[in-house]
């Protein structure tokens, strides 16, 4: 419905009629922006805004004023689309404006990108920004899990892992990367890593990898196993997309494809796709940074049939606002479905990429939400439905 039809006098006259459902611009008019404006959600700042017909004005999610009757609301994507349809900005929440919450992940953002290149002291990443060190710390950590300290030693660690991989001897990388001594960096490899620098000088380099593929509703599985475990999924269209992927991941392993003594193995996994609740019984050979683990085994205990938001993710690992950190974890996962990223959504409940096809991840999280799961093994409801349900 074009906006014209839907606004006429936007300060005087309710558009609809009293009509229950809410009117959008071309947007989802789902349950979970409602839901979103009913909390006050600082996360969905910015990925819409809401108008009210008797006020004439347009608010962003977070607004800290009353909550307006459902039919006098109009959503819309972008605030020049209110104002296009005669609604003027909140004089409160300023929604042409930065949020809060959007000002600080600009401010992390840009601290970011200065330690890259290399450690900085505390007071001079605050005054760059403009703010306390005291708030600066804070908001850092609430907004990628770690300290301005320990994000620095992480980049440090990663470029000397990176140039291992390039070749480059180990006491050519830790001084290149900024570590003061070679003590230091061996102490660190082994603490980060649980390995030793020579070990991070490859992909699976010393390691026996086993890959096997194998059809599913959702295209080939491609399963990579070491002697540790399941150590990475793929879903793809064709076998030697997987294939060449595991390849690529594991590029100085011994790389050898998977006969009948893998078929139960693979059919097991396989078998997880279709039915997650076998997920939990497969032996995982999960790799990944500190925080990444984190949220990767929060992942594992979100509900089979519900979705969480990154957000959500955040706070369950004790790391409130780190919801950027968490959606990059999400995206660095290698172990598809058995590791379920694909339950993790966008704040307003759309779905947000996934490695292996949006359409993929609708199609798990419709398939793990289906009637048919309810009884004992089943959880029930979304998680927007699950906040309606109080």
């Amino acid at each position: 419905m074009a906006m014209s039809e839907t606004v006429k006098s936007p300060a005087r006259t309710p558009p609809g009629g009293g009509a229950a459902a809410l009117r959008t611009s071309g947007v989802p008019a789902d349950e979970a922006r409602w839901t979103a404006l009913c909390t006050r959600d600082a996360e969905a700042d910015g990925a819409f805004v809401y108008a009210v017909a008797t006020t004439g004005v347009y608010c962003r999610p977070s607004c800290p004023s009353r909550r307006p009757l459902r039919r006098n609301v109009t959503l819309f994507d972008l605030p020049r689309e209110a104002e296009a349809a005669g609604y003027r900005p909140c004089r409160r929440c300023k929604p042409t404006e930065l949020s809060t919450a959007q000002r600080n992940a600009a401010m992390v953002e840009a601290a970011c990108a200065r330690l890259a290149d290399g450690p900085l002291p505390l007071d001079e990443l605050a005054a760059a920004a403009g703010v306390s060190a005291h708030h600066f710390h804070r908001t850092f950590k609430a907004h990628t899990g770690t300290t301005p300290a320990q994000y620095a030693r992480a980049l440090r660690a990663r470029r000397a892992s990176d140039a291992l991989a390039a070749g480059e001897r180990p006491a050519g990388a830790a001084f290149a990367a900024g570590f003061a001594s070679l003590s230091r960096f061996y102490d660190e490899a082994a603490e980060r890593f649980a390995l030793a620098p020579a070990a991070l000088a490859g992909k699976g380099r010393g390691e026996v990898i086993v890959a096997a593929a194998g059809p599913s509703p959702l295209g080939m599985v491609t399963a990579a196993f070491s002697r540790s475990g399941i150590a990475a999924v793929r879903l793809t269209d064709m076998a030697a997309e997987g294939r060449a992927e595991i390849a690529a991941q594991f590029a100085d392993a011994i790389l050898i494809d998977g006969g009948p003594p893998f078929a139960t193995l693979l059919a097991d996994v396989i078998a997880a796709v279709g039915e997650p609740a076998l997920a939990a019984e497969l032996p995982l050979d999960i790799r990944g940074t500190a925080f990444e683990e984190r949220v990767w085994a929060a992942l594992r205990q979100i509900p089979i049939g519900t979705t969480a938001s990154y957000a959500e993710v955040a706070a369950a690992i004790g790391a409130p606002g780190a919801h950027r950190a968490v959606a990059k974890a999400c995206g660095a996962n290698r172990i598809a479905v058995l590791v379920p990223c694909h339950r993790v959504v966008r704040a307003d409940g759309s779905l947000a990429g996934y490695r292996w096809g949006v359409e993929r991840k609708r199609a798990l999280i419709a398939a793990e939400a289906a009637p048919e799961r309810a009884g004992p093994g089943a959880h029930g409801t979304t998680r927007t439905e699950a906040k309606h349900d109080g």
